[in-house]
C-alpha cells in the first residue's frame, strides 16, 4: 500500500469513526436529509414526489410524503433554496439537543421528534406549506434556546442577544430575505407547545406532566442507553481498582 492509499484509508476510518460517534437520532435524521438532498441534486427524484400534499396522501395512499416533506429543505421552484444551510442547521441543533438536554434519554428525544412532527403536520394542513423540514428545525431551535436562557449569542458580529431570542432573529432574517415567515411561526408555535407542556406546566402550582414517552419507545431505545451506561460504569470501576 502506498503512502497516499494509507493516508486515504486512515482518513476514511477517521470519518467513519466520527460519523458513528454522532448520537443515533441526529445521525439518522441528518443522513436521511443529506441523502434526500443529494438525490434531488442528481435528479434521481423530484421535489414533486416529496412535498406535503394531503390529497395525495389520503386519496392515493402516498404515505411516504408524511416523512419526505421533513427531509428536504428546498422548494418546488428551486431545488437548492436554502437546502444546504438548513441541513447544517438540522445537524447542529439536533446534535446539541441530543448530547445535552437529552443525553441518555434517546426515547424522550424520539418522542420529541414524533410529537413535533405530528403537530406540525396537522397544523400544516391549514398553512399551505409544501415542505415541513424548516418548521421542524425551527421547533428544535426553539426548544434548545428555551433550555439555555442565559446563553449569549452573536449574530455575524453585529447583534448580541440571549439564546431565547434566536428563533425570532431567524424569523426576522427570513422576513428581510423576502421569504414567508409562516414556516418559522409554525415551528415556533409547535416548539412553544412542547416546551410549555414539558418544562413549564409541570412546575406550576397544580400542574402535572402531560407528555409521557410511550413505553414502547423506552423498550426500543433506552435499553441500549442503559447498557452503555452500565458498560461505562464498569470501565470506571475497573480503572479505579487498577
Amino acid at each position: 500500500m502506498t503512502d497516499s492509499e494509507a493516508a486515504a484509508a486512515a482518513m476514511a476510518l477517521s470519518l467513519a469513526q466520527e460519523y458513528f460517534h454522532i448520537p443515533v437520532v441526529t445521525r439518522t435524521y441528518t443522513t436521511a436529509c443529506v441523502l434526500t438532498t443529494a438525490a434531488m441534486q442528481l435528479e434521481v427524484i423530484s421535489p414533486f414526489q416529496l412535498y406535503f400534499n394531503p390529497e395525495l396522501i389520503i386519496r392515493r395512499y402516498q404515505i411516504w410524503r408524511l416523512v419526505t416533506s421533513f427531509l428536504f429543505f428546498g422548494s418546488l421552484g428551486s431545488v437548492k433554496h436554502e437546502a444546504e444551510s438548513l441541513t447544517c442547521g438540522s445537524y447542529r441543533y439536533c446534535r446539541m439537543l441530543e448530547e445535552d438536554c437529552f443525553r441518555g434519554r434517546t426515547a424522550d428525544f424520539v418522542f420529541l421528534f414524533l410529537f413535533g412532527g405530528i403537530l406540525i403536520t396537522l397544523l400544516g394542513l391549514f398553512a399551505n406549506i409544501f415542505f415541513l423540514g424548516q418548521a421542524f428545525i425551527v421547533m428544535l431551535v426553539y426548544v434548545w434556546s428555551q433550555r439555555h436562557p442565559l446563553l449569549r449569542m452573536n449574530f455575524f458580529g453585529l447583534l448580541s442577544f440571549r439564546a431565547p431570542l434566536l428563533p425570532w432573529v431567524l424569523m426576522g432574517c427570513s422576513l428581510l430575505l423576502g421569504n414567508s415567515v409562516a414556516v418559522d411561526l409554525l415551528g415556533i408555535c409547535v416548539g412553544h407547545v412542547y416546551y410549555f407542556l414539558e418544562d413549564v406546566f409541570p412546575n406550576q402550582p397544580g400542574g402535572r406532566k402531560l407528555l409521557t414517552t410511550p413505553e414502547l419507545l423506552r423498550v426500543l431505545f433506552d435499553q441500549e442507553d442503559d447498557s452503555n451506561r452500565r458498560l461505562l460504569q464498569e470501565d470506571e470501576d475497573l480503572q479505579r481498582r487498577n
